[in-house]
Formats: C-alpha cells, structure tokens, sequence
C-alpha cells in the first residue's frame, strides 16, 4: 500500500504536466521532420493499450462524470466530461489541461470546484487522451475553431474558461478570437500568454523530450520544474509519461500573444502566477497582465512553483470563487 501525504502528493502529480509541456513543445518538430502523418497519432496498438490503461486508472481519482460527450468539430472528435458540483444554474467552469495531459489532471481540483459550479473538463485535441483528431491544425485560428465549436455544442448559454499551463493560452486564444459564450477567463500559471518561456526550461526540456530515454530524465526535468521537488510514481504521472512516450504530437507551436490581441479580451481575466515559477518570469508576466488587459486581475502566489494547482488547490479554489462573485 502506497502512503498518500496529501500535499506533497499533490504537488507531485502536477510536476509532470509542466516537463510534458516543454518536452512536448521541444520535440514536436523533430517528430514532424520525420513522420508521415498529417495528424497527432500513437506509435503502435501496445503502445495506445498501455496509454489507455494508465488513463483509465489515472480516471478512476477522480468525482465520477455524470455524463461524457465526444464532440465533433471540424478538426475531430473531442471528449468531453461533465461533473455535476453547486449551483446548477450558473455558468459552467471549463476545465483546459496543460500539454500532454488530459482531463484526470484536475483529480486534486475538482471536489474544491464542484463545491463552486458544475465543470466540464476537456481531453484537447491533438494530444494524448481521449480526443481523436482526424484534419491537420495548423495554426492558433485553427486551435480557436475547434474549440469554439466545442463551447458552441455544450447545453449551456455562458461558461468560465479555467486554462492551466498551455490551456491558459488555449483560453486566451480562444477569448481574443472567438469570445461568443465565454463570461470569463481564469488562467493558472499560463504559459506564452503573457511572457515567453525561459531559456532555461527550454534547454533543460530536451534530454526529457527524447521518449527513448530512461524515464530518470524525464523525471529529473519534472523535478526541476517543481523547484527540485521528488518525484514519486502516481497514477496521473504513469498517464503522462505513458502519452509522452506513445503519441506523437502534430501542433503548431503557439505564439506569445500580443498587446493587442490581450487588449481586446474584454471580459474579466482572473491570473493566478507562482511567484517560484521556473517557467518564465512571473513578475515580468504579473506587470504585463495589469498593464495590458482591460479588466484583468492578477494575483501572485510567492512560494509557488509552476505545480501551483497541486500546491494550493484550495486557495485557488477560494480565488475563482471571488472572481465569480464579481463576473455578471
């Protein structure tokens, strides 16, 4: 029996989804020189089996959905799960992950924000999870058109977008482009939205970003990430790592937002930095966010790193429930 010590334990879980995002940023174009095909696939049959075994464990940590819905978009089929949580009648929280990880890295979030408002979470296409994508995409237009028509399809009149990691720039995206349905925006450590990734944790991503390689690698760079916090084998981390080695990636890299694209995001954006973070200069990304957004508002958590959800589940819980209370 693994002893589970809540918050270190958390803060491990989310560990990982930092080193999958640069790992996968750092190799997807190696993998695009080389394979043939025009959309994101798994290597082989064993190697889907395996990732879908650490999926369904990885599920199981998780509230039980009360429904899942596959959503065809123009871009593919994108799975959806719905968590039903207080206050039935108030807009939704949509729940964006980080790269290369799907929906079961909210486990250490949702029952802090079922105690909020139903969540939806989302697998994002084109990457490891229970999306499928079957046409190629190609540019930021492109990621803001399939999840448009996502947000468009669900049973609901307005929703909150949560993005953590790339999913905060999922969101942004989305917000400046196709902002239809959307009453707010929540971001939590968002990544090339507001400042770029440091060189640092570039460099550093690409031993782990070579799937070949011992898993010690990969574990290392997710240690790093977490300022040097220890790794210990989770369910999530096996899903992750299990998508990391299994699926080959075929997405544009995203682009750091400009001012003027931020500046036209006019409805109220809640961003949640760590202070710590390794990923990028926080108080650098903090001025912008003020300076630049029409009804923004920032917060900085100071001893936080780039795990900031499985650091403070909780506190951001009790954040997104003020910012709610303030968004008509």
């Amino acid at each position: 029996m693994r002893l589970r010590v809540p918050r270190i334990r958390h803060r491990r879980r989310w560990i990982i989804g930092g080193a999958a995002l640069l790992a996968a940023l750092a190799v997807a174009a190696g993998f695009a020189l080389h394979r043939p095909s025009p959309v994101g696939y798994f290597v082989s049959a064993q190697a889907q089996d395996r990732f879908l075994l650490a999926y369904r464990r990885a599920m199981a940590e998780l509230p039980e959905p009360d429904r899942s819905l596959d959503i065809r978009t123009s871009y593919g089929v994108v799975r959806v799960y719905h968590f039903a949580g207080a206050s039935p009648g108030s807009a939704p929280l949509l729940l964006l992950p980080g790269r290369a990880a799907p929906s079961p890295v909210w486990a250490d979030n949702l029952p802090s924000l079922l105690r909020l408002r139903d969540v939806y979470t989302v697998d994002l296409l084109g990457e490891p999870g229970m999306s499928v994508q079957q046409r190629p995409i190609e540019s930021a237009q492109d990621q803001a058109r399939w999840l448009h028509e996502v947000v468009r399809a669900l049973p609901v009149e307005r929703l909150h977008l949560v993005g953590l990691s790339i999913g905060g720039w999922t969101a942004m995206n989305l917000a400046a482009r196709r902002p239809e349905k959307i009453a707010s925006v929540i971001l939590l450590e968002p990544v090339l939205v507001f400042t770029d990734l440091a060189w640092q944790a570039v460099v550093r991503s690409i031993p782990a970003s070579l799937p070949w390689l011992p898993r010690s690698w990969r574990d290392d760079f997710a240690s790093w990430t977490a300022n040097d916090a220890p790794v210990e084998d989770v369910p999530v981390a096996d899903m992750i790592e299990a998508g990391m080695q299994a699926y080959v990636l075929k997405l544009p890299t995203p682009d750091r937002l400009g001012d003027e694209q931020l500046a036209g995001v006019r409805m109220p954006v809640l961003t949640l930095l760590a202070g710590k973070s390794r990923m990028h200069d926080s108080v650098a990304g903090a001025d912008r966010a003020r300076r630049v957004l029409p009804d923004g508002t920032v917060k900085v958590y100071p001893d936080a790193s780039h795990a900031i959800n499985g650091e403070h589940p909780e506190e951001i819980a009790a954040d997104i429930a003020t910012h709610l209370a303030t968004v008509t």
